[in-house]
């Protein structure tokens, strides 16, 4: 049996030195097992990358080969110069020369102020010294270009806090487009392996320091707060990093017929849900992404303190917008209050729902590549997005503050969900202590 597949190759190109990338059409004869390999075709993925790989090294052929060329005419002329002129006109520089000692004079520039400005930068400093504490980033990140590891943090912080493209980033530091995907992309698994110590669920004494009162003017009075009002232990929200529309075909189990999703409406696929739940100090102690066809609001985080009740411990609980599940330990407002106890309820509640806006407007503030995603990758874009908030904590541990403006959105009409009947008497329980309390305190 004869198979045929293809070859890809790269070979020196002349005195240039240039890679030149070959495709070739091959046969072999498989008959014989004991003669010759087996070949297996490549997958698309696969076959991108050896493409991306071929077509980078045949750039730097002949980018080297220029650079040489240039530099032994430079010298060339140099020596002509010295050996055939006066010594006053040999010191006289030709155009070329000017050129080229003003190329190097501007790389060498550019390198001592970008090291002047990872020595200067409080924040490369910390997440390198951060990074070199790990034992997962004991290794050098990858990438061809052999940058240190500061100057690989400075250059993924830029790309990460700016809104700016990767050409303006592989500009700054001359670097070319894979080689800056590879090293960013190394860098935020690196930053994604610290998400474990980093976000992290409180238990015992910690979570006792972080509780709120359920009513923020309870906090004024110590004795109110012994009613039986559960207290906070953290604020659960969500919020959509826009992204590119990933290339292929459409989930058919998630993705909804295009005949029948509205024109105006956005492709669901289009941007990634981010769930958080964040403590009195805007830390984010849970966090999950999912795809934005994936409509599973809350749902994960409820079983999983369904499995593990210990996780919020009696007399606390969590605070949640409409929409989500409704249970004994997550509390949710009313769509609309219905009167002025339901009322006052949502206004404490509300209180507290506003921490986890302003704790989401503060991780885009910092991190402005969040606002869109120029990626059509899932896995790719869910990575970035997990490193920015495992680094949003790393930068409160820093005490960096960043407020960011919250977007001031008009609420959707939405219908309470999955209300379960524990949650319902919980509820309620706590809307008439809550109101009973407010009657009870001294004018």
């Amino acid at each position: 049996m004869r198979s045929r597949y293809i070859c890809l190759t790269t070979e020196a190109n002349g005195k240039r030195g240039s890679s030149v990338l070959k495709m070739e059409v091959r046969e072999e004869n498989t008959a014989d097992a004991g003669q010759g390999h087996k070949w297996e075709s490549l997958s698309h993925w696969e076959l991108d990358q050896r493409l991306d790989r071929a077509v980078e090294e045949m750039i730097e052929a002949d980018l080297v080969a220029q650079v040489q060329e240039q530099m032994t005419s430079v010298l060339m002329q140099a020596s002509q110069q010295e050996d055939s002129e006066p010594p006053d006109e040999a010191e006289k520089a030709t155009p070329q020369q000017s050129e080229s000692r003003t190329a190097v004079q501007e790389s060498a520039s550019q390198r001592s102020h970008d090291t002047e400005a990872m020595e200067a930068n409080p924040t490369v400093q910390y997440v390198t010294n951060f990074l070199q504490s790990s034992s997962a980033s004991k290794n050098r990140l990858s990438g061809r270009a052999r940058r240190s590891l500061s100057h690989t943090v400075l250059l993924s912080l830029t790309l990460l806090s700016k809104c700016i493209t990767y050409r303006s980033v592989c500009s700054r530091f001359h670097l070319e487009k894979g080689n800056l995907y590879r090293i960013f992309s190394t860098f935020c698994d690196q930053v994604i392996a610290q998400k474990d110590r980093l976000i992290q669920w409180p238990t015992g004494q910690e979570a006792l320091q972080h509780l709120l009162p359920f009513s923020s003017w309870l906090s004024r009075n110590e004795a109110l707060e012994e009613t039986g009002l559960p207290r906070v232990l953290g604020v659960l929200g969500d919020t959509r990093i826009p992204i590119r529309l990933p290339t292929g075909k459409p989930d058919r189990e998630s993705d909804t017929p295009v005949a029948k999703r509205p024109k105006n409406q956005p492709h669901p696929d289009s941007w990634l849900n981010l769930e958080l739940v964040c403590n009195d100090e805007g830390r984010f102690i849970y966090c999950h992404i999912s795809k934005g066809s994936q409509k599973d609001r809350g749902r994960a985080l409820a079983e999983r303190i369904r499995q593990n009740p210990e996780m919020v411990p009696p007399g606390t609980c969590l605070i949640a917008g409409v929409g989500y599940p409704l249970t004994e330990q997550i509390l949710t407002p009313f769509p609309p209050g219905q009167n002025p106890q339901e009322n006052l309820y949502n206004r404490s509640v509300g209180n507290h729902l506003d921490r986890i806006h302003q704790a989401v407007a503060d991780l885009k503030e910092r991190f402005q590549k969040l606002r869109y995603l120029d990626m059509g990758n899932y896995d790719k874009a869910k990575a970035v997005v997990l490193a920015a908030c495992v680094l949003h904590n790393v930068y409160l541990d820093m005490g960096d503050v960043t407020k960011g403006l919250v977007e001031r959105s008009t609420p959707e009409d939405m219908e309470e969900v999955n209300k379960d009947a524990a949650g319902v008497k919980m509820r309620e329980t706590v809307v008439n202590l809550l109101y009973s309390t407010l009657e009870a305190a001294p004018q």
